[in-house]
């Protein structure tokens, strides 16, 4: 009988949405730590960490593939990934503020 005739399915989803909103937590956080370090000399606060690491992501997840590049797969590798968007927004928003 399948999960769906059986009436579990779906069961086993919360944990991962779960995990998977806790990666994306961690990531954003270090991701806009360390951008906040580098393009403005100190972080954000947690919650701002978060929001620029996960807009980061986003951004860098779009543009990198526009020019080619592919960092791989991995926790490393999304953080470097979302480090990349984050220093970009950081410093896009950095311009915009001065003009």
């Amino acid at each position: 009988m399948s999960p769906v005739a059986s009436g579990d399915a779906g069961k086993g989803d919360h944990n991962v949405a779960i995990e998977t909103v806790l990666v994306w937590l961690i990531v954003g956080a270090v991701a806009g730590w360390l951008a906040g370090i580098i393009v403005k000399g100190h972080g954000f606060g947690l919650l701002g960490n978060i929001v620029v690491g996960i807009v980061g992501a986003f951004l860098a997840g779009w543009l990198l593939p526009q020019v080619g590049l592919a960092i791989g797969g991995g926790i490393v590798a999304a953080i470097i990934n979302a480090l990349i968007g984050a220093v970009i927004l950081l410093v896009i928003i950095g311009l915009i503020k001065r003009a």
